[in-house]
């Protein structure tokens, strides 16, 4: 797909999810799809309160709501839903503050809410000014073995969850708009 048609297809879906929010911002950060067929969608979204309250960041002390959706594509392996969630991922996120180096680093475990219903995020506190620019580093790896067991026809066609994995690299972000905002 060439860089006009994908940034044609960003705006399409940044005006899509700005409307369905209520103009509320979500920031998307950018799309992939890594084999076998799972497309990726990578969101700045706006802080929430998460259960239960004592696992995750509260609210108030968070700047950004950082997301992948991680659905089944229409290259997806037989017998998986089309568009339907894709389990067990291990999802990781490295923020870097562009202009101090200094970082964090988050595990995005499963969510579940009414818009995106289920999806991998987390509640962080950006290392620094929410006015500065950040560098996010998205990891997603296979599922640890022995959290989903696989059939012996899974693995005779595609072996694993995710062959290759990925590692993706956004740059240049600001998430000042995101993190000023407020869902409620």
């Amino acid at each position: 797909m060439s860089n006009k048609k994908v940034s044609i297809a960003t705006a399409t879906l940044v005006f899509f999810i700005s409307f369905s929010t209520f103009s509320k911002p979500e920031m998307i950060i950018g799309e992939a799809e890594i084999e076998p067929g799972i497309k990726l969608i990578f969101e700045g979204g706006i802080k929430d309160e998460i259960t239960p309250t004592n696992v995750y960041l509260n609210e108030i002390e968070t700047d950004v709501h950082l997301e992948i959706l991680a659905n089944w594509s229409n290259e997806a392996p037989k017998g998986a839903p089309k568009g339907g969630h894709v389990a067990y991922l291990e999802v990781e996120a490295i923020i870097r503050n562009e202009k101090t180096g200094a970082y964090n680093s988050v595990k995005l475990t499963p969510h579940l809410n009414m818009s995106d219903n289920l999806h991998y995020a987390q509640n962080i506190k950006l290392p620094g000014n929410t006015d500065e620019k950040y560098t996010v580093r998205f990891i997603i790896k296979s599922p640890i073995p022995g959290t989903i067991g696989m059939h012996y026809d899974w693995r005779n066609e595609v072996s694993d969850v995710i062959s290759s994995g990925g590692n993706f690299t956004f740059t240049n972000l600001n998430f000042e708009e995101v993190a000023n905002s407020s869902r409620r």
